[in-house]
């Protein structure tokens, strides 16, 4: 971060001063006593479960310089003495619009990323390329709400030349407050599934939640948009004040890959024609959704001024992240860690991943899948339809994921389906089960915390 006076950051959140503190810059913004550094603003924000306030005290012999508080809260100002105290209305929308001032520092290009699933992985192939050439700031881990994407915004510095955010949202008008800080130079929509359906009612809904992301984007600002999917395809024929850039796999978008060759477990090879001549790209990661954010990445990487040889290191640069289509393949067997989440779109992709890979037998340990509302049965069920021609032995774990072994089972898969309630029945059922050199995929929802199941595959002798 970039030091800042108190005076900017006071007017920045239209703060009230209560007590002056000594003298100083502030040289980082915190929300959490555990990380705090010397000269540090921290900001209390309040929660179902927790509440900053109880903390000031903390910050202050942390390094805190000052610290917010919320108007009308009873703060313990006899204990925080020379630093300064400044209230706020509320100190979540202070810290996003302290953000939001903080931003305007930075005339560079700002790339923002959101889709029902594809974000991390997107942000983290267009980072790889961009970094080629560019020092590029992105989002560390799953910091993309309402709170983490001002956080990371305040890691940029001086020599920060590209930022690349993702925005994550549970509701509608999230991503418009995201937006609002950001005020993106190019967008990126990966596709429009049925995450949060719950809270959002249809996946109509879903993309117009989506589409905030491209409120603040101007007449030479770009929104790039997965033309494949049914709903964004749509868009095609909608006016706009800025460019719209479709990528997919026909011809008919404007990146498209041609001779496109499936590696399996090693990825992809394609090419994409620049300027009237063809050029070879791969990437090494499988799933066609890589592809997909192969595409993205390029136009992109183009569209900042990149050589295609820069781009095409920086796309085999690119390493998947802990959990997410993670291949592992240090055991007796192949597992595919994916995980971190799931939806119906995003177990689909993976079983097709797993269906690709070379092994002695297809075993899928499937979770469930939350925040579908009254979409979850039928969701579970499309998974179940899917993974029947895709593996040999189903194992569902939980009570939603049984709704993906009846659907497979209905479809004609007698055999080797099982259902059970909990991680440490998997392990015990995956103890008797396992082979050498079978292909193991676990995915579930994060709340089902399946990375247990990988840890006894990578563990077992």
């Amino acid at each position: 971060m970039i030091k800042q006076s108190f005076e900017s950051i006071i007017r920045a959140c239209n703060g009230k001063v209560i007590q002056r503190g000594v003298e100083k810059n502030i040289e980082d913004i915190s929300t959490d006593t555990r990380k705090m550094k010397d000269n540090s603003l921290f900001v209390p924000l309040v929660g179902e479960n927790f509440d900053g306030h109880e903390f000031l005290v903390s910050a202050k012999n942390k390094g805190a310089c000052g610290i917010l508080y919320t108007k009308g809260r009873r703060i313990p100002i006899e204990s925080l003495n020379n630093i300064y105290i400044i209230e706020v209305e509320d100190t979540l929308e202070a810290l996003q619009n302290i953000s939001k001032y903080y931003r305007e520092l930075f005339d560079i290009p700002f790339i923002a990323i959101t889709g029902s699933t594809g974000k991390t992985s997107t942000k983290d192939m267009i980072s790889s390329v961009l970094s080629n050439k560019y020092s590029v700031l992105k989002n560390i881990g799953n910091l993309n709400n309402e709170i983490g994407l001002p956080l990371t915004v305040f890691n940029l510095d001086k020599q920060h030349e590209i930022a690349v955010l993702e925005m994550g949202m549970s509701g509608a008008g999230e991503i418009l407050d995201l937006a609002k800080i950001v005020k993106p130079t190019v967008a990126v929509i990966t596709n429009i599934g049925v995450s949060h359906i719950e809270s959002l009612g249809s996946r109509e809904n879903i993309m117009k939640a989506k589409m905030e992301i491209a409120t603040y984007l101007k007449k030479d600002d770009y929104l790039l948009l997965n033309g494949d999917n049914d709903l964004l395809s749509t868009i095609k024929k909608e006016r706009s004040i800025y460019q719209k850039v479709f990528f997919g796999l026909s011809k008919k978008h404007d990146i498209y890959p041609k001779n496109l060759v499936d590696l399996g477990e090693n990825g992809f090879t394609f090419d994409i024609e620049i300027n009237n001549k063809d050029y070879a790209f791969a990437v090494k990661q499988p799933g066609i959704h890589n592809v997909y954010n192969a595409l993205a990445a390029i136009w992109i990487g183009l569209h900042n001024d990149m050589e295609v040889q820069a781009i095409r290191e920086g796309l085999l640069k690119h390493e998947a992240s802990k959990m997410r289509m993670e291949i592992i393949s240090n055991c007796d067997v192949k597992i595919i860690n994916d995980a971190y989440n799931a939806s119906p779109d995003s177990m689909k992709a993976a079983l097709r991943v797993l269906g690709d890979i070379k092994g002695a037998r297809k075993i899928a340990v499937l979770g469930d899948m939350f925040e579908l509302g009254d979409f979850s049965q039928e969701g579970h069920r499309m998974v179940g339809t899917f993974a029947v021609d895709e593996v040999d032995i189903l194992i569902t774990v939980g009570n939603l994921a049984k709704w993906i072994a009846d659907e497979a089972i209905k479809r004609g898969k007698k055999d080797q389906v099982y259902t059970i309630t909990s991680n440490d029945e998997a392990i015990e059922l995956l103890d008797k089960l396992v082979e050498k050199d079978d292909v193991v995929l676990v995915k579930g929802s994060r709340g089902m915390m399946m990375e247990e199941i990988v840890r006894y595959l990578q563990e077992r002798s």
